[in-house]
Formats: structure tokens, sequence, C-alpha cells
């Protein structure tokens, strides 16, 4: 991928001055703890923290899930900062490819049908939803199998499943949060490799973990401690720090 030019990047994240607060019977809990970040679009960044330093509270924030207390978030120039649950199901569905750590995928269903369950939802055609995830399974080397259940393929094989079907809606983000945490460590390989490709081919994407190792694989790391951002720089900085 064609390096960007910093003046003509485009913001596709920018979070401004986010709290998330919850309240522990008398005591606040600051989850987030005002954060400010910009992600733009094409970068590969790695959120990475501790338990409980805030990285879910704010990757839930980012994927749309929750929505701060205070602050204000913009996702491709929309403000999602105080949008309704149907409103953020809406965002989601349309800019959003979530990769989990334990796949989600749904049992009783073929992988092509679990692939194309977010175009179900948005409402795209039954001929254009099996096109899109066969496309999206051919990119993850699995076209073959698309009749096969997820319980007939490796822990591997599944993850690949679940990341056609975070590209089958040609999302604007790829959230992936700890996609290597139920892996072996070759197996993690090929995924983290595969995500790399992914960025190469002008995807943005945001990768949440726990484990600093993973974190060196993505081009930016951001680290989060206590709720605050404690770390923002380049992969090289990050890793001449550890």
């Amino acid at each position: 991928m064609t390096e960007i030019k910093a003046e003509d990047r485009t913001p596709l994240i920018e979070l401004a001055d986010i709290y998330k607060i919850y309240q522990m019977g008398d005591e606040s809990v600051y989850a987030n703890n005002g954060i400010t970040l910009t992600i733009y679009k094409g970068e590969f960044v790695a959120i990475v923290g501790r338990s409980g330093s805030g990285k879910s509270t704010l990757m839930n924030i980012i994927g749309a899930l929750d929505v701060p207390t205070f602050g204000s978030y913009f996702l491709g120039g929309e403000d999602v900062s105080d949008m309704t649950d149907d409103e953020l199901a809406g965002i989601r569905n349309k800019m959003i490819g979530f990769i989990f750590q334990q796949y989600n995928l749904l049992p009783k269903l073929n992988l092509m049908e679990n692939v194309e369950l977010p175009l179900l939802y948005a409402g795209v055609p039954s001929g254009e939803r099996r096109e899109r995830s066969l496309a999206s399974l051919e990119r993850v080397g699995l076209k073959e199998k698309w009749k096969n259940m997820p319980s007939q393929l490796s822990g591997g094989q599944q993850q690949r499943v679940s990341i056609a079907r975070a590209l089958a809606g040609d999302p604007s983000l790829i959230l992936a949060d700890e996609p290597t945490g139920a892996l072996d460590s070759k197996t993690s390989r090929e995924v983290l490799n595969f995500l790399k490709q992914l960025n190469e081919e002008g995807n943005t994407i945001v990768m949440i973990t726990h484990d600093s190792s993973i974190a060196l694989e993505a081009k930016r790391v951001v680290k989060i401690y206590d709720g605050k951002i404690d770390f923002d720089g380049d992969v090289s900085e990050y890793a001449a720090i550890l």
C-alpha cells in the first residue's frame, strides 16, 4: 500500500475528551478518563493495556456498542456520541466489521450463512448476499468449505470465517478484539499475517489486545493505563520502550 502523506490523511475515528464513568455504590469509577485520539483511514492501530486498564471500554465506544458519559466521538464524520441503541446498531452494521476472540459463529448455520448474517440485517437481497459471502470466503481461502458447519473447522479456520464475515459488508473499520486470544502460536501468526495483508490492501484495522508482543504486529500502538492514554506512537517507538 502506498504510504499516505500526513497532510492527505483523512480521519476515520475522532475521539475528543472521552469519559466513561460507572457508579459503584458511592464511588465513581472512571473507566475512560479524558481520552483524545484520532485514527486515520488506512491505519493499523493496536490498542494495548492490561485487564482493567479501560481498553475494553474504549473498544466498546469505538465499536458503537456503548456511548461515552462525556466527550464526543465521530466515526467517518458522523457523531456517534449520543446515539440511541437503534442508531448505534445501524452504524455498526453499516461501518464496522467485528472480529472476536471466540469467533461468535452460529453453530447451526453453515459458513456461507454465517458470513452473510450482517448482509441479511442490512437488507441485502439474497442473491447478492450469497455472492458477497462466497467472495469473502474466497478471500480467506475457505470458499470450497462454504457448506461446512463451524464445528467441522479448526480454530484458525473459524477465525478466518469470522474475518470473512467482517469483510462481507465492506466496512469502513475492522475492529479486532483479541483476535488471536483463542489460538496457538502458529495459527495466531497466520491470522496476524492476514490482518496485515488486509491493511496493505487499504483496510483500516483497530486491534485490541492485552499482549504487547501482539501489539507489535500493528504499525501504531496506543497504550491505555488507568483509563488514560499512556503511549501513542509508531510501533518501533513502542518496541524501544518495552
